[in-house]
């Protein structure tokens, strides 16, 4: 199971506890309810450069939070017992290429495939584990 969770909570100016607690919900009930998936966190992508993005601070705030998010969401899926797939550089490439979808905030389709074709790569069985369950 793949999580990418927090954007909506950087654009709602969440705090790093409120963000903290939100990511342990959900790992828990992940758990819970499919205990022997093997979960995989995703990294924010980097919206920061995106058309729209300065309707919510400035490139440097946003790309600061997006940086703290992705290290908060790294600590909880590992203490959640699954594993970070750190695809930040190819989404900070993207991002730096325009690759935005008409919104001009979400990642382009295109973005979204390269994610997909590396993650393909990246979750076959074996090349990526899991940490250890807590």
């Amino acid at each position: 199971m793949t999580v990418l969770i927090g954007a909506n909570d950087i654009v709602a100016a969440s705090t790093d506890e409120r963000y903290r607690a939100q990511l342990r919900r959900i790992h828990s009930s992940i758990r819970t309810d499919a205990p022997a998936a093997a979960l995989y966190a995703l990294p924010q992508p980097d919206w920061s450069l995106a058309p729209v993005a300065t309707s919510f601070g400035t490139v440097t705030a946003i790309a600061a939070r997006i940086a703290r998010f992705n290290v908060i969401a790294r600590e909880e899926v590992e203490l959640a017992g699954g594993t970070f797939v750190d695809i930040f550089p190819l989404m900070r490439e993207q991002a730096v290429r325009g690759m935005v979808a008409p919104d001009g905030l979400h990642p382009s389709a295109a973005a979204y495939a390269e994610w997909a074709a590396v993650l393909r790569e990246l979750l076959q069985p074996g090349y990526l584990r899991p940490a250890s369950s807590p």
